[in-house]
């Protein structure tokens, strides 16, 4: 038996060979909480635990390769819940959270239909079935991410429907929608050198990038199709690079979205814009 303070402190201090201090004890405490059950309350109490060392310096060396302390445990939090994540999906943000709770708060409506487009982890549409008890439908270019989608929403008891299907070259599945939601790929490729190893070494590309002469090109796609799939009335929702806020509000403008609304995150960075239809 080991004190759990002394483990977290231990930990901590190994990965801020690769990592700034705080950071550095954020991983050790999501480490502990969700490879080993290990509470924060346990860690502020310093209670005694039993834990097997050479799983924890395993997962150590994977943390000091960069790899996310999410893909090291499988699990990744949002709003309130466990998500189960792997490299074929991304991480959630918290930055999605706020896109979620926007949505939640701006649609006081029962039943509302709903689809996610790239639902990747499913964090989006299932936190929507859930919060707003109905079936929410979703989409995605990537089988493995479906999977891992399907997984999270059978886990957490969430009504939903997934489709694999290329937004670029495919029709939406549904339509008479209220919410039309996505988190799409939206960071041009000149900016890959600028990121951190363990987003652009592990996290799919896929889900990431899109070409520097046509960044905004599954906002137009999605935007388009919304104009036949949404009802009137219905809104759209997209989280955004912090670059791109106004082009993506002047395109919903100018094929006929209204009440074009850019909002900020918590940071104060443009990250989510909503329209009507």
């Amino acid at each position: 038996m080991k004190n759990v303070k002394q483990i977290w402190q231990e930990t901590a201090k190994q990965l801020e060979k690769v990592y700034d201090r705080r950071e550095a004890e954020n991983i050790s405490y999501l480490l502990l909480e969700d490879a080993f059950s290990i509470s924060k309350t346990a860690i502020l109490f310093d209670e005694k635990v039993e834990i097997a060392s050479d799983q924890l310096e395993s997962y150590i060396e994977r943390l000091l390769q960069h790899e996310p302390v999410q893909y090291v445990t499988g699990i990744a939090d949002f709003y309130g819940r466990k998500f189960h994540v792997a490299p074929g999906s991304l991480i959630p943000r918290p930055e999605t959270e706020e896109l979620v709770e926007l949505i939640i708060n701006e649609n006081k409506i029962e039943n509302p239909r709903i689809l996610d487009v790239g639902v990747g982890s499913g964090c989006i549409a299932t936190t929507l079935a859930l919060e707003f008890k109905t079936l929410v439908f979703g989409t995605d270019v990537s089988a493995e991410a479906i999977a891992i989608a399907e997984r999270n929403s059978k886990h957490l008891g969430a009504k939903t429907q997934f489709y694999l299907s290329d937004i670029l070259k495919e029709d939406l599945p549904e339509s008479d929608l209220d919410i039309l939601v996505s988190n799409p790929p939206y960071i041009p490729r000149k900016e890959q050198g600028l990121m951190s190893k363990n987003v652009t070494d592990y996290e799919p590309e896929q889900a990431l990038f899109v070409t520097n002469d046509d960044p905004l090109i599954f906002y137009k796609r999605i935007s388009e199709l919304g104009l036949e799939s949404l009802r009137k009335g219905g809104r759209i929702y997209f989280e955004i690079h912090e670059n791109y806020g106004g082009e993506v509000k002047g395109f919903l403008q100018n094929i006929g979205y209204s009440d074009v609304t850019i909002h900020k995150d918590m940071q104060g960075k443009e990250r989510m814009v909503r329209a009507e239809y």
